[in-house]
């Protein structure tokens, strides 16, 4: 590799990105003294984290040994072992035999020309011998990179070493190049024969696409489009290295590729894979440059565009290691994608061309045909255009929007000024197309380049929509354009149909105005059903009959209905806004789990067969939604966590797949992972300004804050929410389900009147809408108040009511949850010990459901009232009688002489909760301190 090469892939070290399953292997070993072999191809990232770690072990370390080899010092012998022992030879030195030391000395400083075949016994002996001596004074660390270039003398001395350290505190932290799988790769086997019996080998992997933006954001090569980014990761096959090159010449070039060209590669990149071409024929060279101008080329398709000897050509360069064979059929496969894009990089404009006109004609799809076509033409061609439009067209029948916006740009690319129609109108489709396929970037850039010259109100408005859209729940920061878009509207009711359908969105996610949203839309399919645009019309009555859903209004059945009417325009249909999504809306909150979860699956399985990226990302969410309702916690932990690794790839939906898979992570997988989640959601809703999901998305972090035991935090969140949900006129309890968590948490830190209240106000709004499973989650929650004031038999009545409720209505959490309840109410009693029965069928019940943490809170309850034992006698009934439910248990552990920690640990409740409640028993008993608590369980008054 080039040295300006390498120091380019060198900078910024600190920067590790999408190693953390790596990471986390490397370290472990190393916390346990074992040594590390990190190994992967070049430009995998191995230096980069080999640095990381050996900066994070080297303070745990008395000494460290470095050694750095290089290809073009890899002939010189010793010359690694000198990097690694020279610095501390006068140490060891003393510490060795004569003839080791002799050996050693002569071997690093070149006196006496020592060898391995010489003084083979003695120099190996002088290697472990000084490791051992520099292990006597402390741990030893080696750190070697790039052991491929070590020279052949050092390398079999450290390995002769390492297999003999045995338990001396010696580490080794290496890196090795390698190119293919572990089995099958000789250099990975030889140097893993030479390290430590110990050593764990880690083999980094190659960057997703979302790991690969973040990495070029990082270095700065942020800005570039959705689209770009997607062809960085496939060229790069996801090597670090290869994206930022590729980034940097994206920076540097002064203009970007045409839409279906390949990106430009650099020098330094193409130096690095091309090396071999030079031993290709000519012939065998153009033979591959029609490969690599085509998608999926095949030996028939190679001869189809005029290659007489593909195979033997292709087999030549197979044998150089250019091409790779494919599992999968007779594909032409190159060994990596870059080998494809430098080859074609490399090549002349002239003879790009013409391998395009070859592929013209040769390919079988037209598709194909006509982006070649393309490809091979230069300046504007009115027959090429027609011909690329109607490839887009069929592209976007088969679900592949993206491809569809790509061959619309070039459509508008070869499109004459004077066209019918114009460049900009085809230029839009395509922004609308890449809309549907996740890329917004793309479509904003678009449009706000027609907008530069556009002069039709049509065109002007249809390219405001698009800068809107493309906006997505930021909608706020272009605010702007509405007053625009009214003024290029006019009075022509299609147009404005579309701006104050964008209105409504505005009034929702901006302002957090459901009424406000209601109307506007209104408004706008009023408009629409006027200048017969029945798809802006559908659009505007699914968003009134969601607005109206949210709000508890009782017009929304029959708006959902009235968007439910034919005709259908099947993409609305479909459409995670359109009547579908409304329609599912309203069965999740009707407690109709089953027709929600057919409805939602059918528009998943549309809406991926039209290649719709966001309407996936959202439906994929949705069914988590109703899964996690359903008591299927695993199901729907990966149903979630699918939804917001597709919204952080395209980067759309991200606060709102952050929320749902805390809410997952939650019930089902890891309460510390739910709180990193659910502040994530709440920081992008506040970031984009979205009034919509900054309420949900608190709702979100209040549960986690409850499952994870902080009920304190739980309280100070939710009550936020209800504030936000007040004041946005939201009264439909199941929206978003937040209060029996706000009432539990009011409960548990001493708060039972303003638990009680949130009850009954919630309460009339769940009877006023038919909200069975809210109103049972509603009685479980005044039960826990119940139990607070002592009434012990009505808490159970309720309780027992609300479980079988939640068990008819399919809500198989909420109903272990009213068991668990039901079986910490039991085991609170005073004067009698827990009935494990009822904890039992808790843990069953949450089993069923996959809740572990559920189940881990069962089982240290369980493990927490093994050892019960009934407090002195009638200390509790006489001196805490007037306590609330929360006081009196705590009071109970102080007299037990748990401290404040292992009190919040048995009740799930934050220390902070702990302490809260002691100052209000401490106010109630007339006493001041833990002390007195425990002279009244001994029946001695409080000094």
């Amino acid at each position: 590799m080039p040295r300006d090469f390498a120091d380019a892939a060198g900078r910024r070290s600190d920067l590790v990105i999408g190693r953390e399953e790596s990471f986390g292997a490397a370290r472990e070993q190393l916390t346990r003294g074992g040594s590390v072999l990190l190994h992967g191809p070049a430009g995998i990232g191995k230096s980069t984290v080999l640095r990381t770690l050996a900066a994070e072990y080297a303070g745990t370390a008395h000494t460290v040994l470095r050694c750095s080899a290089t290809e073009s010092e890899s002939h010189l012998p010793f010359l690694a072992l000198a990097d690694l022992l020279g610095p501390v030879l006068d140490e060891v030195s003393p510490a060795l035999p004569a003839a080791q030391r002799t050996a050693l000395e002569s071997a690093l400083t070149g006196r006496g020309e020592s060898t391995l075949q010489r003084d083979g016994l003695a120099l190996r002996l002088a290697v472990l011998s000084a490791l051992r001596a520099l292990a006597a004074a402390g741990p030893v660390l080696v750190v070697a990179d790039d052991l491929q270039w070590l020279d052949p003398a050092s390398s079999e001395l450290l390995g002769f070493a390492a297999r003999r350290l045995g338990d001396t505190p010696v580490r080794l932290l290496c890196a090795v190049r390698t190119e293919g799988p572990e089995p099958q790769d000789a250099a990975y086997d030889r140097h893993l024969r030479a390290a430590p019996p110990d050593t764990r080998a880690v083999r980094l992997g190659p960057l997703t696409r979302a790991q690969v933006s973040t990495l070029l954001d990082g270095r700065g090569y942020s800005g570039l489009h959705r689209s770009t980014v997607r062809e960085i990761h496939r060229t790069s096959g996801g090597n670090p290295l290869f994206a930022l090159e590729l980034g940097r010449a994206l920076a540097e070039s002064p203009a970007a590729p045409r839409p279906g060209e390949p990106l430009p590669v650099p020098t330094s990149l193409r130096a690095l894979v091309l090396s071999r071409l030079e031993m290709l024929s000519d012939e065998a060279r153009r033979t591959l440059l029609v490969a690599s101008a085509g998608a999926r080329p095949t030996p028939a398709l190679l001869h189809a565009a005029g290659r007489e000897n593909a195979e033997a050509e292709t087999e030549q360069a197979a044998a150089l290691g250019l091409l790779a064979p494919d599992p999968e059929g007779p594909t032409v496969r190159f060994a990596h994608p870059l080998i494809s894009a430098a080859l074609y990089a490399e090549a002349p404009a002239p003879e790009r061309r013409a391998a395009h006109a070859a592929l013209s004609t040769a390919a079988s799809d037209p598709i194909e045909r006509a982006r070649h076509l393309a490809l091979a033409t230069t300046g504007t061609d009115p027959r090429v255009a027609a011909r690329l439009a109607q490839a887009a067209a069929l592209a976007r029948d088969r679900g592949a929007p993206s491809v569809a916006a790509s061959l619309g740009l070039l459509a508008a690319h070869h499109t004459p000024a004077d066209g019918t129609p114009g460049p900009d109108e085809r230029r839009l489709t395509a922004a609308e197309d890449a809309i549907t396929a996740g890329d917004q970037d793309l479509a904003r850039d678009v449009a706000r380049e027609v907008l530069t010259r556009a002069t039709a109100p049509g065109e002007r408005v249809r390219a405001w929509m698009a800068v809107i859209e493309a906006a997505g729940q930021a909608i706020g920061e272009v605010d702007a354009v509405f007053p625009q878009a009214l003024a290029d509207a006019g009075d022509d009711p299609r147009l404005l149909a579309l701006v104050h359908y964008q209105l409504a969105w505005r009034s929702l996610v901006v302002q957090g105005d459901f009424a406000q949203g209601r109307q506007e839309a209104a408004h706008a399919a009023r408009l629409a059903a006027r200048a017969g645009d029945r798809r802006t019309e559908l659009l505007a009555l699914a968003f009134q009959a969601q607005s109206e859903t949210l709000m508890g209004h009782p017009d929304a059945p029959a708006t959902i209905q009235r968007a439910l009417q034919e005709p259908q325009d099947p993409r609305v249909a479909c459409h995670h806004n359109g009547a579908g999504s409304s329609r599912f809306r309203w069965l999740v909150m009707s407690d109709r789990l089953a027709e929600a979860r057919t409805t939602v699956t059918g528009l998943l399985r549309e809406v991926r067969r039209r290649g719709m990226a966001e309407s996936e990302v959202h439906y994929l969410r949705f069914l988590a939604e109703t899964e996690l309702h359903s008591g299927h916690c695993g199901r729907a932990l990966e149903l979630s966590r699918e939804s917001l690794t597709l919204a952080r790839d395209a980067g759309i939906g991200e606060g709102a797949g952050a929320m749902q898979a805390a809410l997952a992570e939650a019930a089902g997988g890891d309460p510390g992972r739910a709180l990193e989640l659910a502040r994530e959601a709440v920081r992008r809703a506040e970031g984009d300004g979205d009034a919509v999901y900054l309420s949900r998305a608190l709702a979100a972090l209040g549960h986690a804050h409850l499952a994870a035991g902080d009920a304190a935090a739980a309280v100070r969140v939710l009550r936020r929410v209800r504030e936000l949900e007040a004041g946005a006129g939201i009264t439909d309890p199941a929206r978003g389900r937040w209060q029996g968590d706000l009432a539990e948490a009011l409960v548990r830190t001493g708060e039972p009147a303003e638990a009680m209240d949130v009850v009954v106000v919630t309460r009339a709004h769940a009877l006023r809408l038919g909200r069975q499973s809210v109103l049972a989650v509603l009685d479980r929650s005044e039960a826990l108040v119940r139990a607070a004031r002592g009434e012990h038999r009505a808490a159970v009545a309720r309780l027992t009511s609300a479980r079988e409720r939640l068990a008819g209505l399919g809500f198989g959490l909420e109903e272990a949850r009213a068991v668990f309840a039901l079986a910490e109410l039991h085991a609170e009693r005073p004067g009698r010990p827990p009935e494990s029965a009822s904890y039992d069928e808790a843990a069953r019940l949450f089993r069923r459901c996959r809740a572990l943490p559920w189940l881990r809170r069962v089982e240290a309850a369980v493990a927490a009232r093994a050892a019960w034992a009934p407090p002195v006698a009638a200390a509790e009934p006489d001196v805490l009688a007037g306590l609330a439910a929360m006081e009196r248990q705590v009071a109970s552990l102080v007299m037990e002489g748990a401290t404040n920690r292992e009190i919040a640990a048995r009740l799930f409740v934050s220390v902070k909760t702990v302490e809260a409640t002691l100052t209000r028993v401490y106010r109630k008993l007339g006493i001041r301190s833990r002390v007195d608590i425990v002279r009244l369980a001994a029946g001695r008054r409080p000094d």
